[in-house]
């Protein structure tokens, strides 16, 4: 599914949106109020109708139906179906690799909201609803939004495109948790240790510690999450992208109508009946 010029301003809006609310605490002075918690609902209020115009945009750049938008919401129950599977333990989340062939197949605009639906609903089915959420769903959707610019999208097949969706799983699955991490490190890591952020201190000093943070907090959680995403990929991707084209292809998201011509006076039953639809 190509990207067109309205999906791409779409996109751009919301990934700018989501850019700043992360980053924000970096260019904070002194003295600032840190916690997430207050930022997070309005976040939340942004990202609603910023993915519905992603999503109305994708729409309107390809021409898809009401089939494309059912197609998304049965993938997004399978991934919030996933999530409680691992639910985080050992940094082992199935939903991952779900996210990344499914963005490789319906494309970075649906795949941004792919990512960023399942997410809000594997919340709610997990109780993981909190300040983290709205980030959790940007990041999300960033992941599948990436898998679907991957190149080859309609020439590469085969083991080939599996060693590029695992490659590229396993550093979405690693920079996940390095953006995510930004959420919630300016208040959790605490004060007057190396790891911690200091208000108003330079960029590249508070991301120097940032670093040092990642990699004695959350390296743990993030490298398993990326093994994983590699192996299910590798195992299941192939018959999970068959399975995805092929009910894209039945749903001829791509196919324009047209319409025989109605049967002349004369012709047979059998004409008549094979008069019909095609694409």
């Amino acid at each position: 599914m190509r990207l067109g010029p309205r999906s791409i301003a779409a996109l751009t809006l919301t990934s700018a949106t989501g850019l700043a609310a992360f980053a924000w605490p970096l260019l904070a002075g002194r003295g600032s109020g840190l916690a997430h918690s207050q930022d997070a609902p309005w976040l939340f209020a942004a990202l609603l109708p910023l993915l519905l115009a992603v999503a109305v945009a994708t729409v309107s750049d390809t021409g898809l139906d009401a089939k494309a938008v059912a197609m998304l919401g049965v993938l997004a129950a399978a991934g919030a179906a996933l999530r409680p599977l691992g639910a985080g333990t050992a940094g082992l989340e199935p939903m991952f690799f779900l996210m990344v062939l499914a963005g490789r197949v319906l494309g970075p605009g649906f795949g941004f909201v792919l990512g960023a639906v399942s997410m809000f609903a594997g919340a709610l089915l997990t109780g993981g609803v909190g300040p983290w959420m709205p980030f959790q769903m940007l990041s999300m959707g960033w992941v599948s939004m990436g898998a679907g610019l991957l190149p080859g999208a309609a020439t590469l097949r085969g083991r080939r495109e599996l060693l590029l969706l695992a490659a590229y799983g396993a550093v979405s699955a690693l920079l996940y948790g390095l953006v995510m991490n930004m959420q919630g490190w300016p208040y959790i890591a605490g004060l007057g240790s190396g790891l911690s952020f200091v208000p108003g201190d330079p960029v590249h000093e508070n991301l120097a510690r940032y670093g040092a943070y990642v990699v004695a907090t959350s390296l743990g959680w993030d490298v398993p999450r990326a093994l994983l995403t590699v192996v299910l990929t590798a195992t299941l991707g192939g018959t999970v992208l068959r399975a995805l084209r092929r009910a894209t292809r039945r749903a001829a998201f791509d196919a324009s109508a047209a319409f025989a011509a109605p049967p002349e006076r004369g012709e047979t039953g059998d004409d008549r009946a094979r008069v019909g639809p095609r694409a």
